[in-house]
């Protein structure tokens, strides 16, 4: 430390107390990196990796960035997970007595990132607090950008996990024992994008939370704040209120509420539901087209855009609050003029929310202040048009819609129309505003006539007739003579520079101007400064009403873009039910009718209720349209209770509580699981974690094991979901399984359907029309001849399922056969067993006296000559029909069947055969005996 240089010794000490940042640090017009802050940024940002001499043997890598771009480059490590220390210089370099005096002013996290320009404007970023006590959660969210605050508690990892997908948090912060919770940590890093980091102890401090919390919305008591309830939550809001405190170093007083709010008040969408409904983004491409929020973003400003996001992420469960936005969209429909009036105000209003930040942090120039005054120009149009509406939350926007007048009134006043962006080269202040300004003003512009008159004057006098005044930074004014004319230049004149073809020289007279002008000038911009931060503090000031007004905005937006939505796609308002019903006629997927013409799309009822209808199962080969109409189903449902109007004639929805789908499969191979065990994963979360209320969309469960298997785990799937007293599920079930329809008969709630296929020799037309029924076929060779597959391979296919088909029928008709068999010795087996209990109540009622030797007299007999014969009989019919039935399941096995029947005898017979066989005859009693052929007899029967 001794050996290094005076700058690079303040630049160590300074990254003693950002050890986990990279450090920009301010040198002249750049941020400087050195040592292995410079070897990762320069691998990151792609930028040249130099030296410095620092004092030591070696030179101290380095790399930097002009101080004009450094929001470029900060937001390319932001995105990357990287804090950044920014540095400055906080004295006048012209000044200093020594070293420069640097501090850091501020750190950027990916959560804490307050640059407008290079975030999503759509989009919330999110910085997460989680505190983990014991079985609990305590979870604190933020928008540093916006000043949304907010806290809940959850009591397990599944609920966590939950209110994480839902937020999409850019950056978590969190105490130690959440890596020990039991949490995937690694997997939300990856999948999410996530940076997460612990914080030291000290930020969790129960008193401490509290204490910072209170300080900062000044009050006695958080009680008043409604987080009486919310004890771990208060830790998670407080440890996150101290981390802005030691990251921003500025004031926050743009965030102005803390809101508590209980999870179970809003659907359940887990993350594969989320990406399987395709809500925000498509499954494939990650982009916003053929999104949900593709159809029904429509909104006008950035505050709507954002918000609508939030209601698509958090649908409702209370009947109330969604009639309540079901009645404002269609009051706005019925005002179609109001309504258009109303989105032609709302087009230029910027980003409120956001400028007011700017504003808070000292960070808005004047062009965010003019921007901000347009916006507020338009409210009062706004608030005009609202007045004759009278829906509930309608009338509450116009409650909470301050026009803001005053707030206009005084940036009109005061900034030019345009002004520039940089804050302290004057020509911000309106004229007329201040009477030093104009004054001031009014100096350098006579200044500059002064400087003319002086120029005309010396051109005479000298005869150097091209002769010109200027000014830079370094040297001030001066006159300029190019060489041709340097033997005119009089001896009283003063050379300030040399220049390769002239010279630059002053005079007594011009560096009096000089003084006069700079000096009204520095003045004049100095001036102007401290009144434009005079305005923004005014502003800033008022921040509470601008962010009320802001929300009510943004609350207009979304209802006026979900009711033009609703219009220009023929939506219709879904009626809301509490009774589990949903009854859809012509139901139509809203975004993949957008995708082609409305008028190919085939509309589709559903019908689903918690008695006779819970469970449906939907046959048809692929590219059908199942998926298409089971997702349309989950998205109709999720739309109504987002309080949207729904693509359908009409719609009866029935509130549910969640929605979970289990669609496609693949591979997760970074946590080394296979196609089946994802499947099996999501299956065993849906099973555990549905209730009676929820929505079930499952598509082809089983079919990531083999065939067997597979129908084995959906027949059970099918059976305990449909079953109140463990699930009672309403549930779309979407199989290749034929047999599952026969569940139809046997269970009260299940249905079948089918997708309808048209033949046309070996063609096939999908007509995309659920109809009820299973499917007969699966169409495999048309779908793959569809896909495009070769013809000579399509060929050899008919070849292999003919000869398949003529096999099937000949084991059919093998199993009857067995099945014969099978019959006629139950029959025996049965005349045996009647006629030897028969002899054995005769010889019982007879002599009670002896008993026991006429039991060992019957079992000596009975097992030497009658039963034996029985079971020798019946062993030798068995192993006939173990030879039949092995003829044919080796058949069965050698041509590789992939669907096979849930009600082949063939197992069983194995089973009982196989019993039979180690039976041991001369250690049974009669009764025994008895008994276990009985015992056959039944699951004979019930087999069979």
């Amino acid at each position: 430390m001794e050996q290094l240089t005076p700058m690079m010794k303040q630049y160590m000490e300074t990254k003693e107390q950002y050890k986990d940042c990279i450090l920009f640090y301010r040198l002249g017009d750049f941020y400087e990196m050195f040592f292995e802050d410079a070897i990762s940024a320069s691998k990151e940002l792609e930028i040249t990796l130099t030296g410095k001499n620092c004092g030591l043997e070696e030179r101290a890598p380095m790399c930097g960035i002009p101080y004009h771009a450094v929001e470029g480059y900060l937001s390319k490590l932001i995105s990357k997970g990287y804090k950044v220390a920014i540095c400055e210089q906080v004295e006048d370099p012209k000044t200093a007595k020594g070293i420069v005096k640097r501090e850091v002013i501020r750190i950027v996290t990916p959560g804490t990132n307050l640059n407008t320009g290079t975030l999503d404007e759509t989009k919330n970023n999110y910085l997460m607090s989680i505190v983990h006590t014991d079985n609990e959660y305590g979870i604190s969210i933020v928008d540093v950008t916006t000043g949304d605050y907010y806290l809940t508690e959850v009591d397990s990892n599944r609920k966590l996990i939950d209110e994480i997908n839902k937020f999409s948090p850019t950056e978590i912060i969190c105490n130690d024992s959440f890596f020990v919770s039991g949490v995937d940590i690694e997997d939300l890093k990856n999948r999410l994008n996530i940076a997460i980091s612990s914080l030291e102890p000290w930020y969790f401090d129960d008193e401490l939370c509290i204490r910072s919390l209170k300080n900062h919305f000044k009050v006695s008591s958080l009680d008043g704040l409604g987080l009486k309830d919310y004890s771990i939550g208060i830790i998670a809001a407080g440890s996150i209120m101290q981390y802005l405190m030691e990251t921003q170093k500025n004031s926050l007083s743009h965030i102005t509420y803390l809101t508590p709010y209980i999870t179970s008040k809003y659907m359940l969408l887990d993350s594969s539901t989320r990406r399987n409904l395709e809500l925000n983004y498509t499954l494939r491409e990650k982009q916003k087209r053929g999104s949900l929020l593709w159809v029904l973003d429509k909104t006008k400003t950035a505050m709507g855009a954002r918000l609508l996001r939030n209601y698509i992420e958090q649908p409702l469960i209370d009947k109330e609050e969604i009639e309540q936005r079901l009645d404002a969209i269609e009051e706005l429909n019925d005002n179609l003029i109001t309504r258009e009036e109303i989105r032609e105000y709302l087009n230029p209003i910027y980003d409120l929310e956001r400028l007011i930040m700017k504003v808070s942090y000292k960070n808005a120039n004047p062009r965010d202040l003019v921007a901000f005054m347009s916006s507020l120009a338009m409210l009062p149009h706004i608030s005009y048009l609202l007045e004759p509406l009278e829906s509930n939350l309608l009338k509450q926007i116009h409650k909470n819609l301050d026009p803001l007048e005053d707030i206009h009134d005084l940036i009109e006043k005061a900034i030019i129309e345009e002004p520039p962006i940089a804050v302290k080269e004057g020509g911000i202040i309106k004229e007329g505003y201040s009477e030093e300004v104009d004054k001031l003003r009014k100096a350098k512009t006579e200044g500059k006539t002064w400087l003319a008159e002086l120029e005309a004057k010396e051109r005479d006098n000298t005869g150097i007739k091209n002769l010109k005044i200027k000014y830079n930074k370094v040297f001030g004014y001066y006159l300029e003579v190019t060489n041709s004319y340097q033997n005119l230049v009089p001896d009283t004149w003063s050379r300030k520079q040399t220049l390769a073809n002239a010279e630059r020289y002053t005079t007594p007279e011009l560096k009096e101007l000089e003084d006069i002008i700079l000096g009204a000038e520095d003045k004049l911009f100095a001036l102007e400064y401290d009144l434009f931060n005079e305005l923004r503090e005014s502003i800033a000031k008022e921040v509470l009403r601008i962010q009320t007004t802001a929300k009510a905005i943004a609350k207009l937006d979304v209802f006026s873009s979900l009711a033009y939505v609703a219009e220009h796609n023929n939506f219709v308002r879904p009626t809301v039910n509490e009774e589990g019903i949903i009854d859809i006629k012509d139901g139509r997927h809203p975004v993949v009718e957008k995708m082609i013409s409305n008028d190919l799309f085939v509309s589709n009822d559903t019908y689903l209720n918690n008695d006779k209808n819970r469970v449906s199962i939907i046959t048809g080969p692929n590219m059908a349209g199942k998926s298409t109409y089971m997702r349309q189903t989950a998205l109709i449902v999720l739309m109504a209770q987002l309080g949207s109007f729904v693509p359908a004639a009409s719609a009866n929805i029935g509130i549910v509580d969640r929605i979970f789908t289990r669609v496609g499969a693949s591979d997760d191979l970074a946590s080394g699981q296979s196609t089946f065990m994802v499947e099996m994963t999501e299956v065993a979360n849906i099973l555990r974690n549905a209730t009676k209320d929820s929505l079930l969309i499952l598509d082809e469960i089983g079919r990531g094991t083999s065939t067997f298997d597979g129908l084995s785990i959906a027949w059970a799937v099918v059976e305990h979901i449909s079953n109140p007293r463990l699930l009672g599920a309403k549930t779309l079930f979407a199989t290749h399984y034929h047999e599952l329809t026969e569940l139809e008969g046997k269970l009260d709630s299940v249905n079948n359907y089918c997708i309808a296929v048209k033949e046309q020799g070996d063609d096939i037309v999908f007509l995309r029309k659920i109809v009820q029924g299973g499917a007969d076929k699966s169409y495999g060779i048309q779908v793959a001849k569809l896909a495009g597959v070769p013809e000579t391979v399509l060929k050899r296919a008919r070849q292999i399922a003919n000869e398949l088909n003529e096999h099937d029928i000949t084991i059919q008709t093998k199993c009857i056969d067995v099945k014969k068999d099978l019959n006629e010795t139950n029959n025996k087996l049965s005349e045996n067993i009647e006629s030897s209990m028969e002899s054995i109540n005769v010889t019982l009622g007879e002599n009670a006296s002896n008993c026991e030797s006429m039991s060992s007299q019957l079992d000596g007999n009975y097992m030497t000559s009658h039963s034996y014969n029985i079971m020798n009989e019946s062993i030798t019919n068995k192993d006939a029909i173990h030879s039949n039935h092995s003829l044919v399941k080796s058949k069965k096995s050698e041509l590789d069947l992939n669907q096979m029947s849930l009600f082949s005898v063939n197992q069983s017979v194995d089973e009982i055969v196989l019993e039979l066989r180690e039976l041991d005859i001369s250690n049974m009693t009669p009764m025994d005996a008895m008994n276990k052929l009985y015992m056959m007899q039944r699951r004979i029967k019930e087999q069979i």
